[in-house]
């Protein structure tokens, strides 16, 4: 994609996040998907490792490879005129600048980036690492002249037996990440939990990114819990399967 229209991209990306609190990105994982998503009125999407696995036959946790992944998003990202992140998972093993770069070469201008390594027996990063880790991407992206988003996850909630238990860690880790540079955190699988989400809210001065589903959450009640973006990780695409069986069961044998 040209570079030109690719930075029109991110900028655009960068104000949609300053107008709409929260922004809503929906999570998709093919032309199809995407063209229905812009058809239904959203200015930017999202496309997720795991809907993107799924869609291919391949397994989440980076059971794609990088080139694997970005031979796939390339046809999404060109099939709609709104900005696009994509879910990198924790970077496939590759540098940051070479994450950003293969990103920006296919008109990727949002990526997110989770502290779980795949890759190296699904060990967590440690606050540092991460951290250092979005740094490289933040400078890499500057170095590149696009302004691309960087939207920093932990699991450290997912991995918790107690997620309460891990709260003063997880917004440790997501202080140094906005301090790292990332544009947005992201804490997983807290999104049922209000007490959580804003005492996460409230540790950060830049958007906190909650997982939502379509259909069972209220945009209205993240509004007030101080969440500044939301995404479905595999969320949408789990609906719409139970939607297709409720459809397709009527005229099975």
């Amino acid at each position: 994609m040209d570079l030109r229209i690719t930075v029109e991209r991110a900028q655009r990306l960068k104000q949609l996040h300053a107008e709409h609190k929260p922004l809503v990105l929906p999570t998709v994982w093919d032309s199809w998907s995407a063209r229905t998503a812009v058809d239904a009125g959203f200015p930017a999407l999202t496309i997720g490792s795991h809907p993107l696995a799924d869609s291919r036959g391949a397994g989440d946790h980076e059971g794609q490879t990088f080139e694997e992944v970005l031979a796939a998003v390339r046809p999404i990202i060109a099939s709609v005129d709104v900005p696009v992140s994509v879910d990198l998972e924790a970077g496939y093993g590759q540098k940051p600048a070479d994450l950003v770069a293969g990103l920006v070469e296919v008109g990727g201008v949002g990526l997110n980036i989770e502290d779980t390594v795949h890759s190296e027996g699904g060990r967590v990063r440690s606050t540092q690492e991460h951290a250092q880790y979005v740094a490289g991407l933040r400078a890499a992206a500057d170095d590149a002249g696009v302004p691309v988003w960087i939207n920093g996850r932990t699991d450290l909630f997912l991995h918790a037996e107690d997620a309460s238990g891990v709260l003063d860690e997880a917004v440790e880790r997501l202080r140094a990440l906005e301090q790292a540079g990332a544009d947005s955190v992201y804490p997983v699988t807290i999104q049922d939990d209000d007490d959580l989400l804003t005492a996460v809210t409230g540790a950060v001065g830049i958007p906190v990114n909650s997982t939502a589903h379509p259909v069972k959450h209220d945009l209205e009640r993240f509004r007030r819990l101080g969440v500044g973006r939301i995404t479905y990780g595999p969320l949408l695409q789990f609906a719409m399967t139970d939607a297709m069986k409720d459809m397709l069961r009527r005229w099975a044998p």
